[in-house]
């Protein structure tokens, strides 16, 4: 049996509409619970009732998740992804607690006409296709504004903020920001690993930073509304993006590299420039990489460890959550596209012990569940995990967007 997507509300299934039209291959699909155990924290049911209420009652936000659902066998993801539909996870996008996820759709996988990644169209291609099914159903919003926010929130739903973690295919072209932002991208990374015109990646062993167009992109972000990621990108271009930016800048989903120091994480540098912005930083959980010497195999506890030393270098205010999680085997994802998605290896980092999923952060729908009630058990005030789980996100949006 193929399992595709759906909303147990509405009954739809992602690409209905097509009525099974095109004759596309046939990919099983993962399924959007129980492809793991269930992660037990050991959580009491006071704890986990409080835990609830505050997801209820506040807007909660994803910094960085892929809510799609990735087939059963990783090794399929290229066939799967040259179709351009990739099946929206809408019951566990309703499950998750979620008021909003920031979703960059299939960022350096979006390989559609060729094998080489962050193609214009190609990019164009896969936020259409997505928007074409999200438009068929009434289960998911799309959010851009804040006042989409706020309604959503209001109404009991869940929307998807769409984004890019490079903007490599604008290429040299800043009017493409514009076209971006009017099919409705609204968060976009400066480089993705790898450098492009406007900065460095955090691949390179010298480290350019900012280039003049990328401050010039920088620019006609915050003219235009989009929020600008530094995730991927090497520290100097973090830094350079936070002088050059007149909004909040946001690293929706890294971690200390004081913590684990490996390249994909962040310096403090990087991460007060943020801070210092009235950005926030959200905690990843991408497999074997927010690991911890405490927790040298990752969980959620090795997540936390990046958390509390984030929180404590600069602030309640500038911390929240991008777990970058997905429905499917998140490290086999990595296998597949190794040579796309890989952070170079540096001589002497930290090897962490491998894992096949990160408990208690394994896909969208469990991760707010778990981060909310641990924050319950270490004693965080109500005031503070409101923060946390979207306040501080949707306070810079409120400065980022028009």
């Amino acid at each position: 049996m193929t399992y595709s997507s759906y909303d147990h509300q509405s009954g739809y299934r992602s690409f209905d509409y097509l009525a099974g039209d095109l004759g596309l291959p046939v990919v099983p699909l993962t399924p959007e619970s129980g492809r793991v155990p269930a992660y037990d924290g050991g959580f009491t049911a006071d704890q986990v009732a409080r835990a609830e209420r505050l997801l209820a009652e506040n807007v909660t936000i994803s910094l960085h998740d892929h809510p799609v659902l990735f087939p059963a066998d990783m090794a399929d993801t290229p066939r799967y992804n040259r179709t351009g539909r990739q099946h929206t996870a809408f019951t566990g996008l309703r499950e998750s607690g979620l008021t909003v996820v920031f979703d960059n759709m299939m960022d350096g996988t979006a390989c559609v006409t060729g094998n080489a990644p962050w193609q214009w169209d190609d990019v164009v291609l896969d936020l259409g296709m997505r928007l074409a099914d999200l438009a068929h159903q009434d289960g998911v919003g799309v959010i851009r504004t804040v006042a989409d926010i706020e309604a959503t929130h209001a109404a009991g739903g869940v929307g998807l903020v769409f984004g890019l973690e490079a903007a490599t295919p604008i290429g040299n072209d800043l009017d493409k920001l514009d076209v971006l932002f009017g099919l409705g991208i609204r968060q976009i990374g400066i480089a993705y690993s790898d450098s492009n015109a406007l900065g460095t990646g955090l691949n390179e062993i010298v480290d350019g930073g900012l280039t003049a167009l990328g401050r010039r992109a920088v620019r006609r972000m915050n003219q235009l509304g989009l929020a600008v990621d530094v995730s991927h990108s090497s520290d100097r271009t973090g830094i350079d993006a936070c002088a050059a930016s007149d909004a909040p800048v946001f690293i929706t989903h890294a971690g200390a590299r004081a913590v684990w120091d490996i390249p994909r994480l962040k310096g403090d540098d990087v991460l007060r420039a943020v801070a210092d912005t009235g950005g926030v930083i959200g905690m990843s959980a991408a497999p074997h990489t927010t690991v911890s010497h405490e927790h040298p195999r990752h969980s959620i506890a090795s997540v936390m460890d990046h958390f509390r030393y984030c929180l404590d270098l600069v602030g309640i205010d500038a911390v929240g959550f991008g777990p970058d999680t997905l429905y499917g085997d998140h490290v086999g994802l990595h296998t597949t596209f190794a040579g796309l998605l890989s952070t170079e290896p540096r001589p002497g980092a930290p090897v962490p012990d491998r894992v096949p999923y990160v408990d208690g952060l394994e896909n969208p729908t469990e991760s707010f569940h778990n981060i909310a009630a641990w924050l319950v058990r270490d004693g965080f005030t109500d005031e503070e995990i409101t923060k946390v789980l979207g306040g501080n996100v949707l306070r810079a949006l409120r400065l980022i967007w028009p």
